[in-house]
């Protein structure tokens, strides 16, 4: 499994991106993260995948090929985990976030790719 996190701060917040990953994790909310149009990134993304078997309401599968991800959500936060994924459709997820300012933090590395992430 590899798991993709993102979530969008308030204007002038900045956390540790670490904690932020950890609280997510758990369910928690945290002060300083904006609440996400969560109903209209599912919708895009089911219209990206349409191609792809619905398994449930948050699950899909890659009947032509490799792959499958489960998105779970709170209202601040969208995670990705991804079982088989080929890196270009990851992209396509990660880009799809992109539409909505929620940069992604890679917690396997652990990094946040945004525009204060050096």
């Amino acid at each position: 499994m590899y798991e993709l996190l993102f979530w969008k701060y308030q204007d002038g917040i900045y956390l540790n991106h670490h904690l932020v990953y950890e609280a997510i994790i758990e369910e928690q909310e945290v002060a300083g993260l904006e609440e996400l149009p969560v109903t209209v990134i599912l919708n895009r993304i089911n219209t990206l995948f349409s191609h792809w078997e619905k398994v449930d309401d948050n699950s899909w599968k890659n009947n032509k090929g490799k792959g499958a991800f489960q998105i779970k959500t709170t209202p601040q936060s969208i995670q990705i985990d991804c079982y088989g994924t080929e890196g270009k459709i990851m992209n396509q997820l990660v880009d799809a976030l992109a539409e909505f300012n929620c940069p992604l933090y890679d917690p396997q590395v652990p990094e946040r790719y945004d525009e204060m992430s050096e």
